[in-house]
C-alpha cells in the first residue's frame, strides 16, 4: 500500500493505520494524504482514477482518534476499490424511488443522506473492526451520543420535555441507533453499557422515529448484499424516515 502524506504534520497515526489495513486488506492505488489547517475539516475520502485521497485536520491528525480515524478512511476505500454496493448506489437514485410524490423538507432529505452514509459507514467499519481493537470506537460512539443528549432544558416545550440536545432529536435517535447497532454488531458493548442508556434517551425525544426498527436495519445489514437488495434496503429506510411527510400536491 502506497502512502505519502502531504504537509507538515505526524505521520505514525497514518504508518501505524496502514500496518495494521495490510494485515488482512491492501489498495491497489496510492493514498495521498492531505493535512489541512482548518480545525474543524470533517475526515473525509476522496477517490481519483490514479489515487484515493484522505483529507484530515492536522488537529485530528494529533488526536488520539488519529490513527481510528485513517484506518476508517482506508476501510471506505477498500469498500470503493471493491466496487461494493454501499460504496457505488447512487443516493439521488434512491431519493427518487422513495420519495416521488412525496412532499419532503430539505432538513430530512439531508437526514435522509446521513442514513444512507451510516450504512456506508457499517460497511466500512467491518473492515475496520476486524483488524483494528475497537475501545477507541466505541469511546468516541459514547462520547458522541452524551454531547448530542447531554443539554437539557431546565422547563418543558409547548411540544413536551426535550431530553436530547439542541440538535435535531430526530437525527440524534437515528444517529443513536447507527452507534448501538454497530457496537452490536460486532460484540463490543454488554447490556449494561452507558451506550444504552444514552440511546434510551435519544429515542425517547424522537417517539416519531422508529428507533428499534433503525437499529436493528442498521446491525442486520447482509454481509454480502447484490446491488439490488442493497438498494431495496436504502429505499426502505428513507421511506420509514419520512413516512410521516404529506403527499405533494398536484
Amino acid at each position: 500500500m502506497d502512502l505519502r502524506v502531504q504537509g507538515p504534520g505526524p505521520t505514525s497515526p497514518f504508518l501505524s493505520a496502514r500496518d495494521l489495513f495490510e494485515t488482512e486488506h491492501d489498495l491497489s492505488l496510492p493514498v495521498h494524504v492531505h493535512l489541512r489547517d482548518d480545525p474543524d475539516e470533517r475526515t473525509w475520502a476522496g477517490h481519483y482514477e490514479d489515487r484515493h485521497v484522505l483529507n484530515i485536520s492536522r488537529q485530528a491528525a494529533s488526536s488520539a482518534m488519529a490513527r481510528e480515524l485513517a484506518l476508517h478512511e482506508f476501510a471506505h476505500m477498500a469498500r470503493y476499490e471493491q466496487e461494493h454496493p454501499s460504496h457505488t448506489q447512487s443516493i439521488e437514485e434512491v431519493l427518487f424511488l422513495a420519495l416521488a410524490g412525496k412532499s419532503v423538507e430539505r432538513r430530512k432529505l439531508a437526514h435522509c443522506r446521513q442514513i444512507a452514509n451510516h450504512m456506508k459507514d457499517i460497511y466500512a467499519d467491518d473492515i475496520t473492526l476486524s483488524v483494528g481493537p475497537g475501545e477507541k470506537l466505541l469511546a468516541f460512539l459514547e462520547s458522541s451520543l452524551a454531547t448530542a443528549v447531554a443539554d437539557r432544558p431546565d422547563t418543558p416545550s409547548r411540544q413536551g420535555l426535550r431530553l436530547s440536545a439542541s440538535a435535531d432529536p430526530e437525527i440524534t435517535a437515528v444517529n443513536a441507533a447507527f452507534a448501538l447497532a454497530l457496537a452490536e454488531r460486532h460484540d463490543l458493548v454488554d447490556e449494561n453499557h452507558r451506550l444504552y442508556d444514552l440511546a434510551r434517551v435519544a429515542a425517547m425525544d424522537a417517539p416519531g422515529v422508529n428507533f428499534e426498527g433503525f437499529k436493528r436495519r442498521f446491525r442486520e445489514l447482509a454481509r454480502d448484499p447484490d446491488s439490488s437488495g442493497y438498494r431495496q434496503e436504502l429505499v426502505d429506510a428513507t421511506r420509514d424516515y419520512v413516512g410521516g411527510e404529506r403527499l405533494a400536491a398536484d
